[in-house]
């Protein structure tokens, strides 16, 4: 009986030690971008990262992946909703609306006149609205970081107004507003993979392209490009995803963990950001790039005041108004 007691106590002691190993084993988390190791998404993604893993005691461990290692925003973006891929950052307007077509509503010209306006509509109702709009498309969106309010660069000449864009072939992302917003401008829209977008302009596949001053800096855009205009015609926030079926199998505190070191995570990369950008423009301009900072916004929305229209049959008129008229509230 006593050798027998003492077998059963054994095998409790092991199936117990296994159990609380299986408990501590840490969860390992894929996250992704494709920026640089400079990008918006790498400062956003450094301070997540420690975040998480402090405030979850090692339990929860990330590791990043940057500058398209696990391919680029449209295949990441696949990735996630497949489950091949825990967590990316990509830009909402980017390659995000081919699978929520809603998300081209960031490609309307001029919904925000500042930051202010901004973070106030993203982090409010209308963020989480959203937010809905992406679980039912497959991915749970945590917060939305900052890419940035774009700006117009190119190597043939100052751009000031509408008409000095005429013919000239800038790279868009790979969405059809941005392909309309170029049209409607005169220019030449060509859909081309962020991560391809440095060789395309050093080649002079296109003339130009259009990213937030921390993109042109980060990627080092302004090593091949002549004149940036800081026509700041649209305003581009990052969507930082996370599988659907992986995080609702963690635990409610995990789950926890992940979404308020997100949404602390952009409160801090957005005033990093914001701090460095006048920086990152002086030495955009000491590399030789001519800056117009005063191009005649007026007459940019002007030209393209009418282009939410094309977007008719996926982006509801009333997102549309619904943001226009929650930026309005913020001064």
């Amino acid at each position: 009986m006593r050798r027998g007691g003492l077998f059963f106590a054994v095998v409790v002691v092991c199936i117990l030690f296994a159990a609380g190993a299986a408990l501590a084993a840490p969860v390992n988390i894929k996250f992704a971008h494709s920026g640089s190791l400079e990008h918006q998404y790498q400062i956003g993604v450094e301070f997540f990262k420690k975040m998480v893993e402090e405030k979850s005691g090692g339990q929860l461990q990330i590791a990043v992946f940057p500058q398209s290692q696990l391919g680029n925003e449209r295949e990441l973006a696949e990735g996630v909703r497949m489950g091949t891929i825990e967590m990316c950052s990509v830009a909402a307007g980017g390659a995000l609306p081919g699978f929520v077509p809603e998300l081209q509503v960031f490609g309307v010209p001029f919904l925000f006149e500042n930051r202010k306006q901004v973070y106030g509509v993203l982090d409010g109702p209308v963020g989480q609205e959203l937010a809905d709009i992406m679980l039912a498309k497959g991915f749970v969106n945590l917060a939305f970081w900052e890419v940035g309010f774009r700006n117009v660069t190119n190597n043939t000449r100052p751009v000031k107004t509408p008409e000095d864009m005429k013919g000239l072939k800038i790279r868009v992302q790979e969405s059809k507003i941005w392909i309309e917003f170029m049209k409607s401008l005169g220019a030449i829209a060509t859909p081309i993979p962020f991560g391809e977008l440095y060789t395309a302009l050093q080649q002079k596949v296109v003339d130009g392209q259009e990213n937030p001053v921390a993109t042109i800096y980060s990627m080092k855009f302004y090593e091949v490009q002549k004149y940036l205009s800081l026509t700041g015609h649209t305003y581009e926030p990052a969507a930082v995803l996370a599988n659907p079926k992986w995080f609702n199998a963690l635990s409610a505190e995990h789950r926890a963990i992940l979404r308020e070191s997100a949404a602390a995570t952009a409160e801090y990369q957005r005033n990093v950001l914001g701090e460095k950008d006048k920086e990152r423009l002086e030495i955009i301009r000491k590399a030789g790039v001519e800056v117009e900072e005063n191009p005649d916004k007026a007459a940019f929305a002007k030209a393209t005041a009418e282009l939410h229209k094309v977007l008719s049959d996926t982006v509801p008129e009333a997102l549309v108004r619904k943001i226009r008229e929650a930026a309005a509230k913020i001064q």
